[in-house]
């Protein structure tokens, strides 16, 4: 019990009135739910399981994926290395002890294990909320498997209400806007300290707003042929295998 008071967060109360002996007693009791931290730091230590020892795995960018690496640091002596998705990535593993390879000197791995901004029932999912959508595109489809980790919040029924990253060509910035406001969304350069932000691979990213994604492959592919479009956000064509879902109830396990 004193494990499950630690790490829950108790974030609502309420009143149950109770008639005994004809004297009515109000009792106060909290309900406790689990922060959203504890539920990405939940899906990391489940995603261990998936970990193939003796092998190098695949290792993605984000919040969440920084739980992961944290607890993949606890079994860095049964794994071969890593390949990282993104500079972030490599930096965080690199600090822990752990080997990071290039992925051209790797020819396969059997699992790639990373977040998602959101994802629906079916495995698609928009990345890239970290800007390294194009690196963890690259390293996933190298892997055998795609893990998804994240919280219940990214359980979406339709994609579109998290803002699509696209990574484009500088050059290209006023031409793939264009473009992508003729989609139907608004598209918008992301900036950082009042500047555009650049990616680990020199580009910038335009994040599409207001989307209803009713076919993901499809406008995956739409707004990869787009001139100056090094790639989109969009994990469709190749989506997750597996999602550790992290929920009150516990980790939840989708198949796809």
């Amino acid at each position: 019990m004193g494990e499950a008071l630690v790490s829950c967060l108790f974030t609502d109360f309420h009143l149950a009135p109770i008639v005994y002996n004809g004297v009515i007693l109000i009792i106060f009791f909290y309900v406790m739910t689990m922060t959203q931290d504890e539920l990405k730091l939940a899906v990391a230590q489940a995603a261990i399981a998936y970990v193939v020892e003796g092998e190098i795995i695949g290792v993605g960018t984000g919040s969440t994926a920084n739980f992961f690496i944290d607890e993949l640091a606890k079994i860095k002596h049964k794994i071969k290395g890593a390949v990282a998705s993104s500079e972030t990535t490599a930096n965080r593993l690199r600090a822990h002890g752990i080997a990071v390879f290039d992925l051209n000197d790797v020819s396969s791995m059997p699992v790639y294990i990373d977040g998602a901004d959101e994802i629906t029932a079916s495995g698609a999912m928009i990345k890239g909320g970290g800007a390294a959508l194009t690196r963890e595109k690259i390293v996933a489809s190298v892997a055998q498997s795609f893990v998804c980790i994240a919280d219940g919040s990214k359980l979406v029924d339709l994609l579109g209400a998290f803002p699509l990253p696209v990574e484009v060509i500088p050059m290209a910035r006023e031409s793939v806007i264009r473009a992508l406001n003729a989609i139907g969304g608004e598209a918008r350069l992301r900036m950082k300290d009042g500047a555009a932000l650049l990616t680990d691979n020199g580009n910038i990213i335009v994040d599409v707003h207001g989307l209803h994604i009713a076919d993901p492959v499809a406008l995956e592919a739409r707004i990869n042929n787009i001139v100056g479009v090094v790639t989109v956000g969009l994990f469709a064509a190749q989506g997750a295998n597996v999602c550790l879902l992290g929920t009150a109830d516990g980790v939840k396990t989708l198949q796809f």
